[in-house]
């Protein structure tokens, strides 16, 4: 790979030093973190007794080196993930073309940055490829399947690539939400890649919660676009304790496990396809089953613990 072809990385932070610590020794890890430009975005304290975690993050990753530049943009506002995410990703996309997003409750595998670089270089000139996700679930994949990665029509926002033609093309007011909560048939199509997008996108629009991702799920599906997803996951999500911002519970049904030989050469197919296979596999993880299930689950464990 051409190191002038290596997209620079965007971390977004706020006041989670030890898992933030576990993501940048995980990016470090990567034998591309050398040759990769690295912007970090630490936003503000919303209270007052944030401060002293947010001063705490603040101290370390002025301390972090092994990459080609760092750049530190510090908020003195509270201005929470999806503005932080929006605004930030605008800036850098618009400077580099392409950019490689993370959070700071990410574990990374050794070989994450190369598989986020190839996957953008691969399809960039392809417009029906929106974005590259470096996570999946723990998703058997039958033996015979050729490829590296596979293709869904959902978005995913832990570990994720994507390229300033289509970062430009989100509509972020959503303006045509008044259209789509009238039909039944557009909302029930919305719903295909999980039971929670419609529900997620009308409290969005309600005001009673502030997403991104939704917004960026709503707009892939309207271009009928595609994520590429590994068939190994190159990220985990270790952000589910009770120091989480915005994911607190004790059974998660998005745990998965690292590759454990990683791999730095990739497959990709030419053509983009769904794998129907694959994709029903994908879908049942977001099922209205699935997600009553580890609800109660959740609700069980926490009556017990606090009974």
């Amino acid at each position: 790979m051409m190191k002038d072809a290596l997209s620079p990385l965007l971390l977004f932070t706020y006041k989670k030093l030890d898992t933030l610590k576990e993501t940048v020794s995980a990016i470090q890890q990567n034998p591309l973190s050398q040759d990769t430009t690295v912007f970090i975005f630490s936003d503000g304290a919303k209270h007052q007794k944030d401060i002293e975690a947010v001063n705490e993050v603040r101290r370390f990753i002025h301390s972090i080196h092994g990459f080609k530049e760092i750049f530190i943009i510090e908020s003195p506002i509270n201005r929470g993930l999806a503005n932080s995410i929006i605004s930030g990703v605008t800036k850098i996309i618009n400077e580099y073309g392409k950019v490689i997003v993370v959070e700071d409750d990410l574990r990374l595998t050794p070989n994450f940055l190369t598989f986020m670089n190839d996957s953008l270089n691969f399809y960039e000139n392809d417009p029906r490829v929106f974005s590259i996700s470096g996570f999946i679930f723990n998703m058997p994949v039958y033996n015979d399947y050729q490829y590296d990665i596979f293709f869904t029509k959902r978005h995913c926002s832990w570990g994720w690539a994507m390229w300033k033609d289509r970062w430009n093309e989100i509509d972020w007011s959503v303006q045509d939400f008044p259209e789509f909560i009238q039909s039944v048939s557009q909302q029930k199509s919305f719903n295909k890649l999980g039971s929670d997008l419609t529900h997620s996108l009308i409290r969005q629009q309600k005001g009673e919660i502030n997403s991104w991702a939704i917004r960026c799920n709503y707009h892939q599906f309207k271009k009928q676009s595609y994520t590429v997803y590994p068939v190994k996951s190159k990220v985990d999500n270790i952000g589910f304790g009770e120091a989480a911002t915005h994911t607190v519970q004790r059974f998660n049904k998005y745990k998965t496990t690292l590759e454990s030989n990683p791999k730095f050469q990739f497959k990709f197919p030419n053509e983009v396809f769904e794998d129907q296979n694959l994709l029903r596999r994908f879908t049942s993880k977001y099922s209205k089953a699935t997600r009553m299930y580890y609800y109660v689950l959740n609700k069980l464990f926490k009556a017990r613990v606090f009974s």
